[in-house]
């Protein structure tokens, strides 16, 4: 499997009780289609896997497999704090039609390099299916080191690593040292470097509400090697990004980012709490202003 392309992991939008709204979600997956996203990623962080319970967790994949329908991949996160119910839902997404898994360290135990190596590859057993990795310390507290990598890259099914540590050193690293490993962009605010680096993929959160954008400039940088827009592109996001990675509220934001496109968003559900009126003054005047400002680079663009 090559990643090519703009991979948006999905929100979850959810209904005033709080239970998932399926026709919102339906919509969602269906303009992100529309509008040419390559991938979508059910099951991440930013579809607030950690607050769903395991029925919902396979209902949504189950669902979301059907309205795909094959027409682009599917990857599937099936990461969760219990081991063993990490390869249930691996196996879960296998049997709905998942094209891919996303896999990262099981949080809060901290498992050495060997170990989560163990973990990993039991994931590839269960499965049988491509697994990109996803390096997050920051929401984990373990980094996949260089030892870890050399070993569960020797799987044919272990294609890619998402890469979200906001380490640059590790983006050199990467592309240096594992060849073997499709290097995708994991954090918003170093993807022009990730695509100077090789990236051939973004997973991209900015996609839930800016997918033309986003896939314009992955063809820009990644296929037309034209750095020079890249950069005003990236200038342009770059307000943005950080204020979703750094404000404190990053999937409100995200959420809020989407009802200001005219995009299903909803609550989120707790512990975390809707974002305070400051803060969404803030995020309407960051999207207003990258929006104008990358129509208007495109506009010259195209």
């Amino acid at each position: 499997m090559k990643l090519e392309g703009i991979y948006v992991p999905l929100i979850t939008p959810f209904a005033d009780d709080l239970s998932i709204d399926y026709e919102a979600f339906g919509e969602v997956i269906d303009w992100q289609i529309e509008n040419g996203t390559h991938g979508i990623i059910v099951g991440g962080s930013t579809g607030e896997f950690f607050s769903l319970n395991d029925e919902e967790r396979e209902a949504q994949m189950r669902f979301a497999a059907q309205r795909i329908g094959g027409r682009i991949p599917l990857i599937a996160g099936v990461n969760d704090l219990l081991p063993d119910r990490t390869y249930a839902h691996a196996k879960i997404a296998r049997d709905a039609g998942a094209d891919a898994l996303l896999v990262a360290a099981p949080p809060y135990s901290l498992p050495s390099q060997k170990e989560l190596v163990a973990h990993c590859l039991k994931i590839d057993r269960v499965a049988d299916l491509p697994i990109i990795l996803y390096n997050y310390p920051g929401r984990t507290g373990v980094n996949m080191e260089e030892e870890f990598l050399e070993r569960v890259a020797q799987s044919k099914n272990v294609i890619a690593i998402k890469e979200s540590s906001g380490d640059i050193d590790r983006m050199h690293m990467l592309a240096r040292e594992f060849p073997q490993l499709q290097l995708s962009a994991g954090a918003e605010h170093q993807v022009l470097e990730f695509f100077a680096w090789g990236a051939r993929s973004w997973v991209s959160v900015v996609a839930n509400f800016f997918p033309v954008e986003a896939r314009r400039f992955y063809e820009i940088c990644v296929l037309e090697g034209d750095f020079a827009t890249g950069r005003q592109i990236m200038k342009a996001l770059l307000p943005l990004m950080l204020c979703l990675e750094m404000g404190g509220k990053f999937l409100q934001s995200v959420k809020y980012a989407c009802e200001l496109m005219d995009r299903p968003g909803g609550p989120v559900r707790g512990p975390l709490m809707p974002m305070k009126k400051e803060l969404r003054r803030e995020v309407f005047q960051i999207v207003q202003t990258a929006q104008t400002t990358l129509q208007a680079i495109l506009a010259e663009k195209d």
